[in-house]
């Protein structure tokens, strides 16, 4: 079931600046509700179109964060495509841009100017680590965030730090700067007024470090890496079974690891062992309690195992490869056409009103320049 929040943001004209990730996950939420988006490329196109070839010849980033969207390629060094950006931004409700510091300013643009000359105008901007500090002009890359902000420190095993698999850093700056366009909208709907928006992807994934900040800061202890399983809380994490397919479980309070005891390990007594009579303890003899659950798991299959959890309701999962993911049996998939044909892509985690957004199509480069320069030249 499709839903009609499309028409959500219907009239509304978002022109986008956007590159690679973080501005591209934005200008795609707002298209998915409704908004016209015109992305503004390089003239040789978004370098994000050539992360990879793997979908259908296009790339797997790319697909993913462009979809319903207007492209059209622009050299802002012509005075000509300038003029034509100008006329897309005077008619804007909504302006994103992702260039590398002080580059939209240089190319005769700067922000706040645009925010005194349309003061209807929301303009979000991101940056790497902030407008001001010793880092303000670097560049930033999603490992490189992923890298300064202790991220890729935290994560890992006891061999070695690793990066998170996905773009974290450009998809938390995204969401962020998602949640503070939806304020904007609003508050201009009240007041009449935009806002600038500043995005910084160090600062939105540091918000998300704030729970091994705060446990160092306060407590002298930070997160150590051990892997598949959670620093300050036990049993919590991967367990292998028969054949080696590992799982998850999770206790998360002290009925639980009761439950556990008696139901699933048939050991009461472990209950009022003292090395796990709460969670600081059993976090503290984490490997006598591994010592207790890794022979009891390898003699249960997998699914085995997920069973005997389950009905005894305590918290558990597979550990799943990607190949398992795309045969999951709970994927809802939506149909999104491209230059190369239509794909499947797995849908957005929201449901509003009993029904899902549907999914625009993904353009090719400058699919639409000669259509939106004869609208919008003056």
């Amino acid at each position: 079931m499709q839903t009609g929040n499309k028409a959500d943001l219907e009239g509304l004209l978002v022109v986008s600046i956007e590159q690679a990730a973080s501005a591209p996950y934005l200008s795609s939420k707002l298209a998915d509700a409704g908004a016209r988006v015109i992305k503004i490329e390089r003239p040789d196109g978004d370098f994000g179109r050539h992360y990879d070839h793997l979908v259908k010849e296009q790339s797997s980033y790319f697909v993913w964060l462009n979809r319903g969207k207007e492209s059209i390629c622009l050299n802002l060094r012509d005075e000509k495509d300038k003029s034509l950006l100008a006329s897309l931004i005077a008619d804007a409700d909504i302006f994103i841009q992702n260039l590398s510091p002080g580059k939209i300013a240089e190319l005769g643009f700067p922000l706040e100017d645009l925010r005194q000359q349309y003061p209807r105008l929301i303009v979000c901007s991101f940056v790497g680590f902030g407008g001001e500090g010793p880092m303000a002009n670097n560049k930033a890359y999603d490992l490189m965030v992923q890298g300064e902000t202790g991220l890729a420190y935290i994560t890992g095993n006891e061999w070695g730090a690793s990066r998170v698999g996905v773009s974290v850093s450009d998809i938390s700056a995204g969401m962020s700067a998602a949640q503070a366009v939806f304020q904007a909208l609003y508050m201009r709907e009240r007041t009449g007024k935009g806002r600038l928006i500043e995005v910084s992807l160090f600062h939105t994934l540091m918000d998300w470090m704030n729970v091994p900040y705060l446990q160092y800061a306060y407590g002298g202890k930070a997160p150590e890496r051990i892997g598949l399983h959670h620093p300050t809380i036990a049993p919590y994490g991967s367990y292998a079974c028969a054949g080696g397919q590992a799982m998850v479980l999770a206790i998360q309070n002290e009925p639980e690891w009761q439950q556990f005891c008696r139901n699933v390990l048939e050991r009461p007594e472990l209950e009022d062992d003292p090395r796990y009579k709460d969670n600081d303890s059993r976090v503290a003899y984490r490997g006598a309690l591994d010592a207790e659950l890794v022979p009891f798991f390898l003699g249960l299959e997998r699914e085995e195992a997920l069973e005997l959890l389950k009905s005894h309701r305590i918290a558990s999962g597979r550990v799943n490869t990607v190949e398992e993911v795309s045969k999951h049996p709970h994927n809802i998939f939506n149909t999104v056409e491209t230059p190369h044909g239509p794909i499947q892509m797995m849908v957005p985690g929201i449901v509003v009103d009993g029904g899902r957004p549907e999914l625009g199509a993904v353009p090719d480069a400058n699919e639409h320049g000669d259509a939106i320069r004869q609208e919008f030249s003056k």
